[in-house]
């Protein structure tokens, strides 16, 4: 669905495209209620579930990339992103992909110390496969986003429909802020434009009212509040 008007203003000129990026063995419908919302808001937006468990990150970056150039051509490109989606984002940076505002749903931009915790688990390593196996490491290496970006975090410990609160998320110390998978100080990252915190879990934070409120604003504006 393609809304009559451009939600960013700039009126003449290739309409703009938001791209909505998953998190780990997740797919593109685990979107579909931010992208309701934004399409509400005028916004045309872009999904597609890749191969989380299957590939490491650089390789999924590439497949990615390849999507993009074919979908948006020259098009204006922002984008929303979830928990490892921010850190496939990170790495899309082909000059051809004109970038211009991204939102960051509890990424891992720190790497994950749950990973860290579990990657000599056997079971770990079969399920989330090489990209989990990616961000239980520091990640010097990752680039930073291709374009103004905020991050908003989520703080609730525990909620029944995010198992990892009830299960691996209760090794976070009673102290640490927490969505139940990733740390608030994980979600940080050196350049964002805007930081939030939410009362939300990690497994649904984009289905949260504010958060899309909050992510459409500063798609459109560069702010959060």
């Amino acid at each position: 669905m393609t809304s009559r008007h451009d939600p960013t203003g700039v009126g003449d000129g290739p309409r703009p495209l938001v791209v909505l990026l998953h998190g780990l063995a997740r797919r593109h419908t685990s979107m579909a209620k931010l992208a309701a919302h934004l399409r509400h808001a005028g916004w045309e937006t872009w999904a597609k579930s890749y191969p989380s468990r299957s590939q490491p990150i650089e390789e999924l970056a590439a497949q990615v990339t390849e999507w993009l150039l074919a979908a948006a051509g020259d098009r204006p490109l922002y984008a929303v992103t979830h928990s490892m989606g921010g850190i496939i984002v990170r790495h899309l940076r082909d000059p051809r992909l004109r970038w211009k505002r991204i939102v960051m749903l509890a990424p891992p931009n720190q790497g994950s110390t749950l990973a860290a915790g579990l990657i000599d688990n056997p079971f770990f390593g079969w399920f989330f496969g090489p990209a989990g196996r990616g961000l239980a490491s520091l990640p010097p290496a990752w680039p930073l986003p291709p374009a103004p970006f905020a991050v908003i975090a989520g703080t609730r410990r525990f909620a029944l429909h995010n198992p990892t609160s009830w299960t691996i998320g209760r090794r976070f110390s009673r102290d640490e802020a927490n969505d139940g998978t990733v740390a608030v100080r994980e979600t940080k990252l050196e350049g964002m434009s805007a930081f939030a915190e939410v009362d939300a879990t990690h497994t649904w934070i984009m289905n949260d009212a504010r958060v899309q409120m909050m992510s459409e604003r500063f798609l459109r504006l560069g702010v959060l509040s």
